[in-house]
C-alpha cells in the first residue's frame, strides 16, 4: 500500500501518496479527481520504480491558494515536491489535466524528464485548434469553455456537488462500475471549502497564461525531445481525433495506442492496460 504524506512546496501544503523503489514515476491526476485515481497501477508499478502520485495544488488533500493555477506554477510545484525527495531526473504520466501539467513540466524542464506519458488528451493548444463541430471536441468538451466562467460554476455546481460531478463519471465512462468506486472519495474532495473554486481555476488558467506559454513555445519551435507515449480509450473524447496526428506536431518521438472497452478514466477502468503499456513504455 503506498504511504500517505505531506510537504511544503511552492508556497503549499501538498499531499501524495509514494510506493516502491527504483526510478522515479511521478503520476498525475486529472479534474474532477485526486491521486486516489492511481490506486489499481500504483501497486503494479511500484514494483520497478518509486511511483509518486501528488494531489495537484487545489486538488484533494493538498492547499487551495487564490492563485497559482497556470500549468508553469504547477508544475514547479510538481518539480519542488520530486527534488525534495532526492529526484533530479524523473519519468511523468499525467491523465486530463494532469497531462497538461506533465507537458509543461517536459517542455520547462527537458532535462529532467526522461519520458512522458500522457492519458486521454490531445495538447492543449491543439485542443483549442479543433474545437468545432466537425471534430465533435466542441460538443462533447463543453465544459471547458463553461468553467472558464467566473463565479457560475462554483454557484451551479455548488448546490449539487455528487450530482455535477456525476454527470461526468456517468458519461465519460465505458466500464462505469470500475470508477463509481471512486466517486465517494472524489465527492468529498470536491466538497472541500475552496475545492470547486480551485479546479475550475485550473481551467480558469487557460487563458491567458496557459495560452500564453503555448503559443511561445510553438513561435519557438520548441518541440519535446523525450520519448512520449499517447494513450486514450476509445471511447474518450480524443478518439474523436487522430491523437498521434495532433501530438506529432509537439513532440519528435511520439507512440502510442487506444484502449479498447474504456472510457476517459483509463487508470480506474483498464488499470491492467494501463500498467502493460507504461510497463513497456518505462522499460
Amino acid at each position: 500500500m503506498p504511504e500517505s504524506r505531506m510537504a511544503e512546496v511552492g508556497g503549499i501544503r501538498m499531499h501524495y501518496l509514494i510506493e516502491g523503489e527504483g526510478p522515479p514515476l511521478v503520476l498525475l491526476h486529472g479534474w474532477p479527481q485526486t491521486s486516489h485515481c492511481w490506486r489499481h497501477v500504483i501497486p503494479a508499478l511500484a514494483e520497478t520504480h518509486t511511483v509518486i502520485a501528488p494531489d495537484l495544488r487545489g486538488y484533494g488533500r493538498t492547499d487551495k491558494p487564490r492563485t497559482g493555477y497556470d500549468k508553469r506554477t504547477m508544475a514547479a510545484d510538481v518539480r519542488e515536491l520530486a527534488r525534495s525527495l532526492g529526484f533530479e531526473r524523473i519519468s511523468l504520466a499525467g491523465h486530463d489535466r494532469g497531462g497538461r501539467v506533465a507537458h509543461r513540466y517536459a517542455l520547462d524542464h527537458p532535462a529532467e524528464v526522461d519520458r512522458l506519458a500522457v492519458l486521454d488528451i490531445i495538447p492543449t493548444r491543439e485542443m483549442w485548434r479543433r474545437f468545432d463541430m466537425d471534430t465533435g471536441l466542441a460538443a462533447s468538451a463543453w465544459h471547458w469553455t463553461f468553467h472558464l466562467q467566473p463565479d457560475l460554476p462554483e454557484q451551479l455546481a455548488g448546490a449539487d456537488v455528487r450530482g455535477y460531478l456525476s454527470y461526468f463519471f456517468e458519461r465519460w465512462t465505458v466500464q462505469r462500475a470500475a470508477v463509481d468506486e471512486g466517486v465517494e472519495e472524489y465527492v468529498r474532495a470536491f466538497s472541500r471549502p475552496g475545492a470547486l473554486r480551485a479546479g475550475f481555476d485550473d481551467y480558469r488558467a487557460s487563458f491567458p497564461d496557459d495560452a500564453a506559454h503555448d503559443d511561445a513555445d510553438h513561435d519557438a519551435g520548441r518541440r519535446l525531445e523525450m520519448p512520449v507515449l499517447a494513450l486514450w480509450g476509445a471511447g474518450g473524447i480524443p478518439a474523436r481525433v487522430d491523437v498521434l496526428d495532433a501530438w506529432r506536431g509537439y513532440a519528435r518521438d511520439v507512440r502510442g495506442a487506444e484502449i479498447p472497452d474504456c472510457g476517459h478514466f483509463l487508470a480506474e477502468e483498464r488499470p491492467e492496460a494501463v500498467v502493460t503499456h507504461l510497463r513497456e513504455f518505462l522499460r
